[in-house]
């Protein structure tokens, strides 16, 4: 109930201040993009081959 609140909330404000849907977004973004980064150099890394080609073509990048 707390969350469904808090997302209630999120949507007013985001309503009343368009800009900080683009900030939510945006570091949003940003987050996902260091996450993946890094989760790619872990792996680089570790030089670990897995069985799949599809797998080992988008670690690779």
């Amino acid at each position: 109930m707390i969350v469904g609140i808090m997302l209630i909330f999120a949507g007013i404000l985001i309503a009343l201040y368009p800009l900080l849907l683009s900030i939510i977004v945006a570091s949003l973004l940003i987050f996902i993009g260091l996450t993946l980064s890094l989760i790619s150099y872990r792996f680089k890394k570790m030089h670990r081959h897995f069985d799949d080609p599809f797998t080992n073509f988008f670690i690779r990048f």
